[in-house]
């Protein structure tokens, strides 16, 4: 499969912390990549910096063939790539519907030949982007909480909610924080069956994860990060056996 993300020597400083090092990773195409490591190994900030939230001061973050570094999160966001957070982000007082069209890409609706168009163009692209919601929301087994308020979910349903928000931009690369974080093992079950649902309709992901027996299901290939640097790369199996990643963890 051919490398879909490709990261060099990146580096992102906050004050005199060096919270990434010269990190150097890839994510091939068709498969989720997880990316783990002890606290404050830098992998969340590697997420962010190629989200556009945080800025990275070198290196080089290329995402199918264009270079990603320095552009702000909506431009990130146009050229395919879209995220959860590691506590789930969902509108409370909107509903779990309303919560997926938050996401979904500007239409027509939205461009001078749409307004020109009027109701008729805002209305076809409102009934194009509900549908496409409620097709997810099949997809994922909420199709019956749509009209519920998101502040009233569980942190499974909640999460299940942000990643198909996440999809309703026609990403084709998400980065995932922690999916599985204060999510009960039946969620999370669920969460793990749709992920793996998307990616086999052509997403591919970046996922931060602590549970290792997440990755092990989900991932083929897996990154270890330590101090800011990426310390190993392989199979599941490969990473448990190797003394670099125990040593990262204790001291860690």
């Amino acid at each position: 499969m051919t490398e879909l993300l490709t990261i060099s020597d990146l580096r992102c400083t906050f004050g005199g912390l060096h919270a990434v090092d010269g990190a150097n990773l890839s994510c091939k195409a068709g498969e989720i990549t997880g990316l783990i490591g002890p606290n404050g190994a830098g992998k969340s900030t590697v997420l962010n910096a190629v989200a556009g939230t945080v800025h990275s001061v070198g290196g080089s973050i290329r995402f199918d063939g264009q270079e990603m570094r320095g552009r702000p999160p909506h431009q990130v966001s146009r050229a395919g790539i879209s995220r959860t957070f590691q506590l789930a982000n969902v509108f409370g007082r909107m509903t779990v519907l309303e919560n997926l069209l938050l996401g979904a890409r500007p239409g027509r609706a939205d461009s001078l030949r749409g307004a020109l168009l009027g109701v008729r163009g805002w209305r076809e692209w409102e009934r194009t982007q509900v549908a496409k919601a409620r097709a997810l929301l099949a997809r994922c087994g909420l199709s019956s909480l749509e009209d519920q308020y998101a502040g009233e979910l569980s942190g499974g349903q909640k999460r299940l909610v942000e990643i198909s928000r996440a999809l309703m931009s026609d990403a084709t690369f998400v980065l995932l924080d922690e999916p599985m974080a204060g999510v009960n093992p039946r969620l999370a079950e669920d969460i793990a069956l749709y992920l793996k649902e998307v990616v086999a309709g052509g997403v591919s992901m970046l996922m931060v994860e602590h549970e290792m027996s997440v990755v092990a299901d989900l991932c083929e290939t897996v990154i270890v990060m330590a101090q800011g640097q990426v310390i190993m790369e392989g199979t599941m199996d490969d990473v448990q056996q190797d003394q670099r990643v125990r040593d990262a963890y204790l001291v860690g």
